[in-house]
This record gives structure tokens, C-alpha cells and sequence, in this order.
């Protein structure tokens, strides 16, 4: 049977599918909150009575307790393994998904409920709808579809559903390097789809992730708060001290400061320079979508290798400062500075680590400041770039190209799936990201959503794509 019958067949079952989501969205899997911890466990339980209906055989592997700032314990959701087909003259499958979601709430400023999926002018608004529920989905509506017309699944498939990516895939190496056997052996490739396209129009492959190091600057001085009318100009205030040395750390084009960074990475190849030169990328409507006047370059690929393939240092906020509405005349006794770093090959986390440690200590000495500094480089992971010409890959060229018609943009994201990386050194195999979302869907933000067209086109997508790896 063609792969035009499928495509019809989803087709018609598109209402399902969207009420399939809702059920999913509707479930408030917030790994990050303590309140909501039951829900992700309810979640990969529905996740697995769906996966069962289908004939996969699956099992929980537990995953331990995770200890709270207070000191007291939850339980961690478990990791849902499941597999599809055991014959061994078949390729297999590795499909990794996540089943948890961003904290969302309607005060945020969304303009529905976040856990109720409502659609809109052929757009699904809903927390999870593209992050990652909508691709987990997308992957069981191919198989449930294939089923039902009676096509054989060529490759066998494994699953590796988490509920803990949202908040650092807490337990999940562990997990895989414990049951190696039965989740890695065996294994041919690996799919992910948890990312988006570029735009909103043209799909995409992604071959590379940036990976990230987080760090905290403590400044601390008086024993406590103080009165800023009783004590003001007597003291060296703690948040001065702070903002000075956060300003020092990258300029207003985003150029990282800190001496050594950027003699860490990569030089460009001739053939990656290349890939920028045919990637569909509107930079005005990119500065539109996210509300902005100005841009830090009128050069649309050096903004798609300042997304992708140059490091990049954010500042993410200050804890123990007053941020709450109104004004409060506090002078806080100690603040936390939280900033981060998006790495690139061949950037070692380590290394960095030493390059921004030794910039604040310097920055410090010149301050001349009684008050004391603790600056603590916390989690890190690496960058990851695939070989985007191998075979593979070719199979998801011809997937995208049957369903949409045109050849995919080649891109790098840069965020970070540590797993990727993971994967590929554990298993020795091509890893490969197919997007489902578009550019604009707003994960982790407010209004999150994934447009019907990209839904069904991304379950046509990935229905396409496993007949190709059978070719594999």
C-alpha cells in the first residue's frame, strides 16, 4: 500500500488525533512542581495504555527520589520503555520523546488555559500541544494509522518516553546505562523530535545542538536587610556590586567579554558556511514574531550562526532582590546573580568553567569591594553535532520531501537535548532531530500551540519517514 493512502488516512482521522491531544494537554505534567509530580506519573500511564493498544510491549523502569530544596523527598516519575516488532532481520528504531511540560498558569498572560487544548484558526493552544506532546503523539497516530490499513512497520522500534526533561532529565542516564540491555542493544538509529523548524512554512533536519553552562555570582555584605533611607550611602551595597559585574560580562550586541570564550571554538568549515547560503530565513519577520525593533546584525546568517554556531551569554535574573510589584526601599544583605553560556564544539564545559570563574575574580579585584563573592559554575552539558550527509539522514531528506514537496532547511538549534549527545556515544549510532513545531509555536512561553498543518503534516512526516528507514 502507497504512502498516498496513509496520508489520506490520517487525513481522516485528523478530529481523533486533535482529541487525542486534548486528553494529553489536559493532564498538567509540571515536572518542576512538587504539587504536580502525581501528573506526570498519571501521564506516561496514559501514555502507556495507548502504546499497549497498539501492541507495544512496555515497561516502567523506576527511577528513585528526588530530594526538594525544603530537604524533604518525592518519588521520580519512572521512564516508560517500550518496543514494537522483535524480528532481527529488521533495522531498529530508537524514538525518545518527553512526557512533562513548563509550569504554565493563566495569570502568565495566556490568553486560555494552558491545560485545556483549545484551536483557533488552525492552531492548538495548549501547554505540551508542541513540547513534546504533540511529536510523541504524532509518532503513535503514524504506527496506529499503518496498522489499521494493514501495512507492515518495516524497521522494529524502541521508545524511551521521559518525564523528567523539563527539569534536567534527572535519572534517565543512569536508567539507560543500567538497562543498556534492553533499551540501547540493538539499536541502528535514533529519532528525535522535539524541536521546531526555523520558520513556519519550510520544514527542516537538525544536526546540531549548542549544550549550555549555568553559573551563580553571590554577593553578600550586611548581616541583613537594610532601611535604604537609614543606611543608603553608608554601605557598599551588595546589588551595586552585582549589576556591575553582571554589565562586564557581554556587550549590547551580545559579544561575550570574557577573555579566552571565544578562542574555544570551532573554526567554520567551507561546507557548513555552505548550508547557510540556501536556508530559507526571513529576518524581518524573525524580528517580528518575537517583538523586537532591532536585531544584534542586519545579516540574516549571522543571526542564524549567532543562534546556532557562536557561544552565547545570557543573564536569567537575580535571586534575593526585590522583583514583586510596587516599590520596596530595601537594600537586600545578599543577591544571587544566575547568568548562563551556550557552548559549541569544541567548547569544554570545563574550560569555560576556568575562562568565566577567573573573569569574575578579576572583575572583583578591580571593584574594591568589602563585601565577599561566591561564584559557582553549576550544570553544564555539550554541544552536539551529527554528520548530516550519512544515510540516515538521507532517509528523512526523502520523508520530508515526499509529504511537503521541497528539500528541508539543514539547522542547528541553539538550545540543548543533552540526550541527543547521550545517545549517540551510547549506542555508536547516527541521531537525527525531525521537527514537528513551527518556528513561532512559543514553547515554555505563553500561548504555546502547534498549528493543525503542522500536526498532521508532522504525523504524515514521521509515517513517511519509517517506510523510509525500511529502505535503510
Amino acid at each position: 500500500m502507497s504512502y498516498e493512502a496513509i496520508a489520506e488516512e490520517i487525513n481522516k482521522n485528523q478530529g481523533k488525533f486533535i482529541a487525542r491531544l486534548r486528553e494529553a494537554v489536559a493532564i498538567p505534567s509540571v515536572s518542576a512542581e512538587p504539587e504536580r509530580r502525581q501528573d506526570v506519573f498519571e501521564m506516561i500511564n496514559w501514555t502507556e495504555k495507548l502504546m499497549t493498544k497498539l501492541g507495544v510491549k512496555c515497561q516502567q523502569f523506576e527511577n528513585g527520589q528526588e530530594t526538594l530544596p525544603d530537604g524533604s523527598s518525592i518519588k521520580l516519575p519512572p521512564v516508560l520503555y517500550g518496543f514494537l516488532g522483535e524480528d532481527p532481520k529488521k533495522k531498529t528504531l530508537l524514538v525518545y520523546g518527553h512526557l512533562d511540560v513548563q509550569p504554565a498558569h493563566k495569570d502568565d498572560g495566556w490568553d486560555t488555559e494552558p491545560f485545556e487544548l483549545v484551536e483557533k484558526d488552525g492552531k492548538l493552544f495548549g501547554r505540551g500541544s508542541t513540547d513534546d506532546k504533540g511529536p510523541v503523539l504524532g509518532w503513535l497516530n503514524a504506527i496506529e494509522v499503518m496498522q489499521g490499513l494493514g501495512v507492515e512497520v518495516p524497521i522494529n522500534i524502541k521508545f524511551v518516553f521521559e518525564g523528567m526533561e523539563e527539569s534536567g532529565s534527572v535519572g534517565l542516564e543512569d536508567i539507560l546505562l543500567k538497562h543498556k540491555d534492553p533499551i540501547l542493544v540493538g539499536v541502528d538509529f535514533v529519532c528525535i523530535s522535539d524541536n521546531y523548524w526555523l520558520g513556519k512554512s519550510k520544514p527542516c533536519i537538525t544536526y546540531g545542538l549548542r549544550g549550555c553552562c549555568c553559573y551563580s555570582v553571590e554577593i553578600s555584605g550586611p548581616k541583613q536587610d537594610l532601611h535604604s533611607g537609614s543606611f543608603g550611602g553608608t554601605i557598599c551595597e551588595p546589588m551595586n556590586d552585582l549589576c556591575w559585574l553582571l554589565g562586564q560580562l557581554v556587550d549590547a550586541r551580545g559579544t561575550i567579554l570574557i577573555p579566552g570564550i571565544n578562542e574555544l571554538v570551532a573554526e567554520l568549515t567551507e561546507k557548513e558556511r555552505r548550508l547557510y547560503e540556501s536556508i530559507d530565513f526571513n529576518l524581518g519577520e524573525y524580528r517580528n514574531d518575537i517583538g523586537v525593533e532591532m536585531l544584534t546584525s542586519d545579516c540574516p546568517k549571522e543571526i542564524l550562526m549567532r543562534r546556532w554556531r557562536f557561544p552565547t551569554l545570557s543573564v536569567h535574573g537575580v535571586e534575593g532582590a526585590f522583583h514583586g510589584p510596587g516599590s520596596k526601599t530595601v537594600i537586600p544583605c545578599k543577591v544571587i546573580g544566575k547568568f548562563s553560556l551556550r557552548i559549541v564544539p569544541n567548547m569544554d564545559p570545563s574550560d569555560v568553567d576556568k575562562f568565566v570563574v577567573s573573569h569574575l575574580n578579576e572583575l572583583w579585584k578591580k571593584r574594591g569591594s568589602p563585601n565577599k563573592i561566591n561564584v559557582v559554575a553549576r550544570d553544564s552539558n555539550r554541544s552536539w553535532v551529527a554528520d548530516f550527509t550519512d544515510d540516515h539522514y538521507k532517509a528523512g531528506i526523502r520523508a520530508i520531501r515526499r509529504v511537503f514537496g521541497v528539500e528541508p532547511d539543514f539547522t542547528r538549534e541553539g538550545g540543548s537535548i543533552p540526550i541527543a549527545l547521550t545517545f549517540e556515544e551510547m549506542t555508536g549510532k547516527s541521531v537525527m532531530l525531525l521537527p514537528m513545531g513551527a518556528g513561532d509555536d512559543m514553547a515554555h512561553s505563553q500561548n504555546e500551540k502547534i498549528n493543525v498543518v503542522n500536526y498532521i503534516g508532522g504525523t504524515k512526516t514521521l509515517a513517511s519517514y519509517l517506510l523510509e528507514c525500511g529502505t535503510l
